[in-house]
């Protein structure tokens, strides 16, 4: 039962009741007229007030002023009966009211309640001609005092309207479907873009597919030596600076370097000298980070024994022969000490391509000039010895999780 309505007037056709000596009469006449209301005056009272808000109203009412139903609701809660049997008892006797003692009943129901009825609006209120409201009125009832649309009007007005529209049409279930499909493809691109370019992407992009075909060829006859320090890798087209003038080893400055081309690792002796040269190159990179180097040892694992590499420094060449290679975890910082042969060249970068899970590393060793001319290494006193290897520069995902987590 709604409470603002209990009786369910809201329901009722608009109806301007007659006055009672109007009804008595034609009650007496027994004509459709009085057989009409008699039918609306039934349909307005076929429900009772309920019992728990008369028992509530008949307690709060002084005993002086009670009436007689408020006085039979008394008795019933004060009888010891249960919720039950008091409902029941308050059915009947509500049942077997007069109609003016039930608009009674309906009324004592308003007053307490502060509530008013369609009923009561129609015989308590003056009837205000139409004439009193133009039209331009009561299409903006705000700027007259009129009071605003209740939120069950509003949502009736809503509904009204959504079923005005008719059923969603099957085109239209499947524009929704495409677009959502549309949409949650461009988020998938967007992530694997974002934080796996280095897998997915940057592989495909790197200057390396066709490097089979055509390697880079190096007449050592007539080839001038070049001024810059650089690495030639002819198997796969690889022809990239070398950076000598970094002497840290923190992490931050080896990237730094690293922006530049392959980095020389200020530990290890020069080329030319008795002892391990090892080298870094990025295999792969986010396509966001500085450096036009990110993929110069992308295809590094593609060397094999028997594979030759070049090294230039000071207008020398220093041409290596790949004997080994090997995969190591990045705290495997023994592959940066002298190996068994006299002079040798380290190749290193990390493995798979794009991750910094471990590090390839290809061995080489000096075949010209002559190693048994090399002289010895001018590193001076001890040298740090590192932690761990160093690796691919952060990825865009590892560097927001360090954003969040710093």
């Amino acid at each position: 039962m709604n409470p603002k309505d209990p009786v369910g007037f809201s329901a009722i056709p608009s109806y301007e009741p007659p006055e009672p000596a109007s009804i008595n009469n034609d009650i007496n006449d027994k004509n459709q007229a009085a057989e009409l209301i008699r039918q609306k005056i039934e349909q307005i009272y076929k429900d009772e007030p309920p019992a728990k808000a008369e028992s509530t109203e008949a307690e709060e009412t002084p005993t002086a002023a009670r009436s007689k139903h408020q006085m039979f609701m008394h008795k019933l809660t004060t009888g010891g009966k249960s919720l039950a049997e008091i409902q029941t008892a308050w059915h009947n006797y509500y049942l077997n009211l007069p109609d003016d003692e039930k608009h009674q009943v309906w009324q004592e129901f308003y007053v307490e309640h502060g509530q008013h009825s369609n009923y009561a609006r129609h015989t308590q209120q003056p009837k205000v001609e139409a004439k009193e409201h133009p039209p331009a009125i009561r299409a903006h009832p705000r700027r007259h005092g009129r009071k605003t649309p209740t939120v069950s009007q509003l949502r009736a007005k809503i509904i009204k309207k959504v079923n005005e529209r008719g059923p969603i049409k099957s085109n239209q279930h499947l524009q929704s479907l495409m677009f959502g499909v549309g949409m949650g493809s461009i988020v998938v691109l967007l992530l694997l873009f974002s934080f796996f370019n280095e897998r997915i992407i940057a592989p495909f992009i790197s200057p390396s597919r066709k490097v089979s075909s055509a390697p880079i060829i190096i007449d050592q006859s007539t080839l001038a030596v070049s001024g810059s320090p650089e690495i030639i890798i002819p198997k796969i087209n690889v022809q990239i600076p070398v950076i000598y003038n970094e002497p840290s080893v923190d992490e931050k400055a080896v990237q730094k370097a690293l922006e530049g081309g392959v980095l020389h690792y200020g530990t290890t002796v020069n080329p030319g000298e008795r002892g391990n040269a090892v080298f870094f190159g990025h295999s792969s990179n986010n396509i966001f980070n500085p450096g036009k180097y990110k993929f110069a040892f992308v295809l590094l694992r593609k060397l094999e024994s028997g594979d030759l590499f070049y090294l230039t420094k000071d207008r020398q060449r220093y041409v290596y022969r790949v004997y080994s290679k090997k995969v190591v975890n990045p705290d495997e910082v023994s592959v940066l000490l002298s190996q068994s042969k006299t002079a040798t060249a380290s190749l290193i970068t990390c493995d798979p391509p794009g991750t910094s899970l471990r590090r390839l590393v290809v061995f080489g060793e000096q075949i010209s000039p002559n190693p048994a001319d090399n002289k010895a290494s001018k590193l001076k006193g001890s040298q740090p010895s590192p932690k761990i290897l160093p690796s691919n520069s952060p990825s865009l995902w590892q560097r927001i999780k360090s954003w969040l987590s710093g």
